[in-house]
């Protein structure tokens, strides 16, 4: 993947608090496209191996998360962490986060994680298949910078996190 190249058309699946449900489940399936998320703005996307895990609960959504108002005063209009998890799993992470700012992606086929080459096997600690850590800055769906942790391969033992932090994308976004 490289700056240049357009993210790929797909619909990801949410499910959405809807009051008017009623009952102990309020919520609703809602189809979410890529036009919707990347279409006339800039966002960042940082994408990850798994809701919960040590890495990425501690140092990168928490991460993300503080520096969402420089991001904004950067010209970025959202900000996205993408996982190979369900609709389900990346709620509960949310809450879990206590995230107020950043939004949650559910690649929960990873289709979209593979259509950007990033679907990566990790069966050797129990995953199956993943996204490789990486974030990248997307302009009317247009990637315009790309940080990709390096190593990426199926079953690789480590799990790098340094070129996909916020604070490499503030410095990307500034230059």
């Amino acid at each position: 993947m490289s700056p240049g190249i357009t993210v790929p058309q797909i619909t990801f699946k949410y499910r959405v608090r809807d009051a008017s449900i009623g009952g102990d489940n309020p919520f609703r399936w809602q189809d979410v496209t890529t036009d919707e998320i990347f279409g006339n703005k800039k966002v960042v996307v940082f994408s990850l191996p798994g809701a919960f895990t040590p890495t990425c609960s501690t140092f990168q959504v928490p991460g993300f998360e503080a520096a969402y108002e420089e991001l904004k005063q950067h010209g970025v209009d959202e900000v996205y962490v993408l996982s190979v998890n369900d609709t389900f799993v990346m709620r509960k992470w949310m809450l879990d986060q206590d995230v107020k700012n950043i939004k949650f992606i559910p690649d929960g086929n990873g289709e979209f994680t593979r259509q950007m080459g990033m679907l990566v096997d990790k069966t050797n600690v129990g995953f199956g298949p993943r996204s490789w850590r990486y974030a990248m800055v997307v302009d009317n769906g247009v990637v315009e910078h790309w940080l990709e942790e390096p190593g990426r391969k199926d079953n690789n033992g480590g799990d790098p996190f340094s070129v996909s932090s916020a604070e490499s994308v503030l410095a990307a976004i500034k230059g």
